[in-house]
């Protein structure tokens, strides 16, 4: 009997020591925690992955809050056109108190200026509202065509143009957003490139529209453009329309090195003797632009 408890205690020994054996050879040899990656055999994301949302700072923020035509923005201008009425007020604004209007009388000389009939509020002079090839950019607008007259056959094609992204030197825009007759179009001059973005635009006569233009200033085929709307009975923005390895800036001009934005209406190649429309008034709001840091 005493023998068979020696003989047990021996094994039971043995026993322990090779299981002490085994577990300090599987301690030696594990990875430690701190170093797995998405590439170990068995691995498993402990931590979150870095966010890949971007951040937008508010540059510019044109709210007419302040019931002024520069919207309290130094430098900014309302309009180059002389006639008294060519930009004003207007209340309410889309969500707020107030925004600005601006209104063209093709035959009229006070409407008629750098070269063209045009009323626009232009960011030429503020370092806020101007942009540099490498920028990237989020640019919001609200728009109103009030009591617009829609597009008939007989009518100038070229559209009116609502808002646009200019470039140093003279010459084309980068791009710009312009009624084409019943729709609302985005045209880059110099890619050449137009498209759609809202197919008719008549239900929405005299109603707020919302535009966002997400774009990285490139001048190589290496920027993008988004385009979203918010329009009446919606109930936040949707994509229209992208592109992607895309050349953004693309300027007449080689020596041009910034660009700045427009906003109200500039009616090129219209004219009385073409039938066209002769006085429009549009409503402009809400004016934003954010860097955006990915």
């Amino acid at each position: 009997m005493n023998n068979s408890k020696k003989r047990f205690s021996s094994s039971l020994v043995t026993l322990i020591l090779l299981n002490a054996l085994l577990l300090a050879g599987c301690v030696k040899n594990q990875t430690p925690l701190s170093t797995l990656s998405e590439n170990t055999p068995g691995a498993s994301k402990t931590t979150a992955s870095p966010s890949l949302t971007p951040t937008y700072t508010l540059l510019l923020n044109a709210d007419y809050e302040n019931d002024s035509l520069n919207s309290g923005i130094t430098n900014l201008e309302a309009t180059s056109s002389t006639a008294n009425d060519a930009a004003y007020m207007i209340a309410p604004g889309v969500t707020d108190n107030y925004g600005i209007a601006h209104k063209v009388v093709l035959g009229d000389s006070g409407y008629f200026s750098d070269n063209n009939w045009r009323s626009e509020s232009a960011t030429a002079q503020v370092a806020a509202g101007k942009y540099y090839p490498g920028d990237e950019r989020r640019y919001e607008f609200s728009v109103l065509l009030k009591d617009w007259t829609s597009f008939t056959t007989g009518m100038s094609e070229a559209g009116d143009i609502i808002f646009q992204a200019k470039l140093g030197g003279g010459g084309n825009p980068a791009w710009y957003f312009m009624t084409k007759r019943n729709t609302i179009a985005f045209r880059a001059p110099n890619a050449p490139l137009q498209q759609t973005i809202i197919p008719d635009y008549r239900s929405y006569i005299n109603q707020w529209m919302n535009f966002r233009v997400d774009v990285l200033w490139a001048n190589t085929a290496t920027g993008y453009v988004k385009i979203y709307a918010k329009l009446p009975g919606d109930t936040d923005y949707s994509l229209k329309w992208q592109i992607s390895n895309f050349q953004t800036w693309n300027p007449d001009n080689p020596n041009a090195t910034t660009g700045y934005m427009k906003w109200g209406l500039y009616r090129p190649g219209e004219s009385l003797a073409n039938g066209d429309v002769q006085t429009r008034i549009i409503y402009h709001d809400n004016i934003r632009i954010y860097q955006i840091t990915p």
